[in-house]
C-alpha cells in the first residue's frame, strides 16, 4: 500500500534522561546543583541541551551540591535539586538529605545508579541508596520502570514541598536513563500516592480558633514560642499583624528567625540553650506557651518536665505527629499555620486582647537587666563584636545570612537582627559542619542581585572549602566572614566548662604547639594555620587578613563594596564563650550568664 510521506508526521524519539529533565523543568525548575559521574552521565548530557531552561551549577564536591540546594529552597521557598552518580557520589548526599529532613527542607536528590541487570552484584560503584537514605528522606524512589518516570518527578516534588516539607531521593538506573521511545510522553500524568495525605487547604476550625482566642483574653503572662513552621508555611505577615495586635511578646527558635522582626520591641530574640536570658526567663513564667511551628527540641526546652511548666500550650503544626509528642498540648491544631493565622486575624476583636501591661513591664525589664553584651577587649576582634559591626554595615541592605555550626553560628543568631524570613540559612537539628559555605552559594544562585554573607568559624569553613572554586568559576559573589579561632571553638568551650579545659583534639594547628595541650596564653600566633587568605587567591578569590579591631571595620567594608567573592579572615580569640548557655538537660534556674 503507497504510503503519503507528507502527511506523515516525523516521530521524536527521546530517552529517559531526557523525559527526566524535561519533567524536572515542567515542575517549574530551573536550577540544579550536579556533579557528575559514569553512571549520572546521560543526565548530565541531557542537561547540556536545556540549558536555556535549567542553570546546571557543577559544585566540588556532592555534599556542597547539595546544601547549595537546601540554600536554594530555605531562601526561596521552592524545592532544592542536587544531583550525583552511583556509590560515592550518592552517599555524599547523604548527610545533606538528613540535615534536610532534621530542618524539613524540600529538596530532591537525584542518584545516577548502575544498570538494573547488575543491582545487587556489588557492581562497580554500587549502593544500595534508596535504602541507606531510607531512614533519613520524606519519600524515596528507584525507577524501575521507563513509563513511570514522568510520574515519579511529579510526585517528587509534591511530596518534597507538601504538608511538612522534607527530602526525596530519585535513584535512577544507568539502562533506563538511556532507554528510547518515540512520541511524546505524559508529564502530567496522575499521581500514585495512597498512604501519602497532608492536610489540605480547607476552613480552619472555628470552635478551635476561638477557644485560643480565650486562651489569649484570660492570659496574664502569655509568650509565643515561634519556629521554622512559620517560616516553611509563609505566614510570617499574618504572624507579625496577629503579634502586634495582641502585644504579646515573641521568642523564636534559631530556625523561627526572621519571621518576627528581630528589631521590634515585642521582640524576645532566641530562646533555648544560647537564647537570651530574657526569652527563657518569658518563657519559664508563662502563664500561656502560644508554640507555632515548633517541635519542643531539646536545645530549646532543656529538661521538658521543667519546660513551661506554669500554664498552658496552644500548639498548631501541619504534622500530627508533633502534636504532644514531646509536650502535653491543652489545644492541638494540626492545620496550615498560614491559614490559622488568617482565622486568628480575621476573629479577634478588641474584647480579645489581654490586658498584660505588667507582663510587657516585666519581658521588657529582664531585657534592659540582661542584655545581649561582651566585654570589653582593647584591639582583640571579638566575635560578637565582628558579627555585630558586620550587621551595622548591613542592615539596611536586603542581605542573606548563611552560618557554619559551632560558636559562630550560636553568635550569628543573637547578634545579627533579622527581620525577614527566609534570609537565614542555619543547619539546626543535625548541626552539620561545613553548611555555610555551599547555602549561601545556592542562595547566591537563587538571588543574584543581593547580598549573601556567610559567617564562618575555620573548622567548619575547612570541611566545604573547596567551593571557593564554584564561587570563582560561577560568578557567585558571596562574601565570607570567616572567624578564625584555630579551634573547634564550641567543643573547647565544652571542655573549658564540663572537662576542666583539658584539650582532646579540638586544636586545629600542628600538634607540637603548645595550644593542643590547652596550655597556652590565649593568644593567637602571627601565623596561623592554614593559611585561608594564600588558599583563597590560590582559587582567584580576594581575601584578607585583619587582626586590629581599629582596621575591622574599614576592612568589613571593603569586603562588602569588593566585586566578586571575598574571604575576610578575622583573627579571634579562643578564650570566648557563647553565653547564655543553659547546659544539656537543664533548666533555665541553672542558665549560666557569666
Amino acid at each position: 500500500m503507497a504510503v503519503d510521506i507528507g502527511t506523515q508526521t516525523e516521530q521524536k524519539t527521546i530517552n529517559g534522561a531526557d523525559i527526566l529533565v524535561e519533567a524536572l523543568i515542567r515542575q517549574g525548575a530551573d536550577t540544579i546543583f550536579a556533579y557528575p559521574g559514569g553512571a549520572s552521565m546521560p543526565l548530565h548530557q541531557a542537561l547540556t541541551f536545556r540549558s536555556d531552561k535549567i542553570r546546571t551549577i557543577l559544585p566540588r564536591q556532592e555534599q556542597g551540591g547539595g546544601f547549595a540546594a537546601q540554600g536554594y529552597a530555605r531562601t526561596t521557598g521552592k524545592v532544592g535539586l542536587c544531583m550525583a552518580t552511583s556509590g560515592p557520589g550518592a552517599t555524599n548526599l547523604v548527610t545533606c538529605l538528613a540535615d534536610a529532613k532534621m530542618d524539613s527542607i524540600p529538596i530532591i536528590a537525584i542518584t545516577g545508579q548502575v544498570p538494573q541487570q547488575v543491582i545487587g552484584t556489588d557492581a562497580f560503584q554500587e549502593t544500595p541508596i534508596c535504602e541507606v537514605s531510607r531512614a533519613i528522606t520524606k519519600h524515596h524512589y528507584m525507577i524501575t520502570c521507563f513509563e513511570d518516570i514522568p510520574r515519579v518527578v511529579k510526585e517528587a516534588f509534591y511530596v518534597a514541598s507538601t504538608g511538612r516539607p522534607g527530602p526525596v531521593l530519585i535513584d535512577f538506573p544507568k539502562n533506563l536513563q538511556l532507554t528510547t521511545r518515540t512520541g511524546e510522553p505524559d508529564y502530567d500524568p496522575a499521581m500514585n500516592l495512597p498512604g501519602y495525605r497532608p492536610p489540605k487547604s480547607k476552613a480552619v476550625n472555628a470552635k478551635q480558633i476561638r477557644e485560643v482566642l480565650n486562651a489569649i483574653k484570660a492570659s496574664k503572662k502569655p509568650v509565643f514560642y515561634v519556629g521554622g513552621g512559620l517560616v516553611h508555611a509563609e505566614a510570617a505577615e499574618e504572624f507579625t499583624k496577629f503579634a502586634v495586635k495582641t502585644g504579646i511578646p515573641v521568642a523564636m527558635t534559631v530556625m523561627g528567625l526572621g519571621c518576627f522582626p528581630g528589631t521590634h520591641p515585642q521582640s524576645m530574640h532566641m530562646l533555648g540553650m544560647h537564647g537570651t536570658v530574657y526569652a527563657n526567663y518569658a518563657v519559664a513564667d508563662a502563664d500561656l506557651l502560644l508554640a507555632f511551628g515548633v517541635r519542643f527540641d531539646d536545645r530549646v526546652t532543656g529538661k521538658l518536665t521543667e519546660f513551661a511548666k506554669h500554664g498552658k500550650i496552644v500548639h498548631v503544626d501541619v504534622d500530627p505527629s508533633e502534636i504532644s509528642k514531646n509536650k502535653h498540648a491543652d489545644i492541638g491544631i494540626v492545620a496550615n499555620l498560614k491559614e490559622v493565622l488568617q482565622a486568628l486575624n480575621a476573629m479577634i476583636e478588641d474584647d480579645d486582647i489581654p490586658d498584660i501591661k505588667p507582663w510587657q513591664a516585666q519581658c521588657q525589664a529582664w531585657k534592659a537587666k540582661y542584655p545581649l553584651a561582651y566585654k570589653d577587649s582593647g584591639d582583640d576582634i571579638l566575635q560578637q563584636y565582628a558579627i555585630e559591626e558586620m550587621w551595622r554595615q548591613t542592615r539596611d541592605i536586603d542581605t542573606y545570612v548563611a552560618v557554619g555550626v559551632g560558636q559562630h553560628q550560636m553568635w550569628g543568631a543573637q547578634f545579627y537582627k533579622l527581620d525577614k524570613p527566609r534570609h537565614w540559612m542555619s543547619s539546626s537539628g543535625l548541626g552539620t559542619m561545613g553548611f555555610g559555605l555551599p547555602a549561601a552559594m545556592g542562595a547566591q544562585v537563587a538571588h543574584p542581585d543581593k547580598l549573601c554573607i556567610d559567617i564562618d568559624g575555620d573548622g567548619s569553613f575547612t570541611m566545604n572549602i573547596q567551593e571557593l572554586a564554584t564561587l570563582y568559576c560561577e560568578r557567585l559573589p558571596v562574601k565570607v566572614l570567616l572567624l578564625n579561632n584555630q579551634h573547634l571553638g564550641m567543643v573547647v568551650q565544652w571542655e573549658d566548662r564540663f572537662h576542666a579545659g583539658n584539650r582532646a583534639h579540638t586544636y586545629l594547628g600542628p600538634v607540637d604547639h603548645i595550644e593542643a595541650t590547652g596550655q597556652g596564653n590565649g593568644e593567637i600566633r602571627e601565623e596561623t594555620y592554614p593559611n585561608f587568605v594564600q588558599i583563597a587567591r590560590g582559587f582567584g578569590i580576594n581575601a584578607k587578613q585583619v587582626r586590629s579591631k581599629k582596621l575591622f571595620p574599614a576592612a568589613l567594608k571593603e569586603m562588602l563594596e569588593t566585586p566578586g567573592p571575598y574571604v575576610l579572615d578575622v583573627i579571634c580569640p579562643y578564650t570566648e564563650h557563647v553565653l547564655p548557655m543553659i547546659p544539656g538537660g537543664k533548666t533555665v534556674k541553672d542558665i549560666i550568664i557569666e
